[in-house]
């Protein structure tokens, strides 16, 4: 049975990271992926926990009843400046010591290279791979990812070809509802298209930019290249969330074992309680 996980980004300002397990269980949720938090595993940067701060979050999640199934961690694996790939690579290798640690044998990721630099982008992500992959498959660690916006590579089904390029099933994608409209909304095809390996759905609301003529939103001056979406609680934007669950539930992802759904609302932290338990709501009945 498909797994619903909360994403405590919502907490990090005022809950310390040993805390996030009893948050998670009060909301009630049963699982917690870890994102970027200063404590532990920060945004480019080296993870600052230790084995020991590793083995107190592992026990704290045991007591509470919470499972961390997965981290997020967000490195420039994919930059065209190779000193900054080469240290992602380095942070990476920790990033897996702690996910072997904390039994949490998936980490859902970005590309984090540079859309206006595609092709070399593209080919610091197979370089990193490169040294990525055998640490991987040797510690039976699974890496989703996300093509997310402002990423050397946006579209859905051209990220799914990126991936499939590395002819490793320890690799797979993560499909962010609150993205799909940088995707190309494409979920009824592309979800079928990845199979089993769909790793992981982040539930949160986003508006589609394409509408009103592109006009949806007005950001100066015009033609930058901003890239622009939110991250609400289901039934505030203008996914299709019908079609989605259709497609998760037609290719089998929610009867799979080990599927994820995530929570991950940024959008209104001051009520992040009351979201987090109608998201839990929201997506039991999606399910159902």
């Amino acid at each position: 049975m498909v797994r619903i996980a909360l994403d405590p980004t919502p907490y990090h300002h005022d809950h310390a990271l040993l805390d996030f397990p009893d948050v998670a269980a009060r909301l009630g949720y049963e699982y917690l992926q870890l994102t970027p938090h200063a404590d532990f595993s920060p945004f480019f940067r080296h993870p600052k926990a230790d084995d020991e701060l590793a083995a107190a979050l592992k026990k704290r999640a045991a007591d509470a009843g919470v499972t961390i199934p997965a981290l997020l961690p967000v490195q420039r694996i994919s930059s065209p400046d190779d000193v900054q790939r080469v240290a992602a690579v380095r942070n990476m290798r920790r990033v897996i010591e702690l996910a072997v640690a904390l039994d949490a044998p998936v980490l859902n990721t970005e590309f984090s290279g540079r859309p206006e630099r595609q092709e070399d982008s593209e080919d610091a992500f197979y370089r990193s791979m490169e040294e990525l992959l055998p640490i991987l498959e040797r510690e039976g660690v699974r890496m989703n990812i996300d093509p997310h916006p402002d990423d050397f590579v946006e579209d859905g089904l051209e990220a799914w070809r990126v991936i499939r390029g590395l002819n490793s099933r320890s690799v797979g994608f993560v499909y962010v509802a609150s993205h799909t409209f940088h995707y190309g909304d494409r979920a009824a095809t592309l979800i079928p298209e990845l199979g089993d390996r769909l790793g992981a759905v982040y539930t949160a609301d986003t508006f589609d930019h394409h509408r009103s003529h592109g006009l949806r939103y007005i950001s100066n001056p015009p033609g930058n290249a901003a890239r622009v979406h939110q991250h609400l609680r289901i039934g505030d934007g203008d996914v299709d969330w019908f079609e989605l669950f259709s497609a998760l539930r037609a290719t089998g992802y929610l009867d799979r074992p080990g599927a994820l759904l995530v929570s991950n609302v940024f959008a209104e932290d001051e009520r992040a309680d009351e979201v987090s338990r109608f998201q839990l709501q929201k997506l039991r009945e999606l399910i159902g």
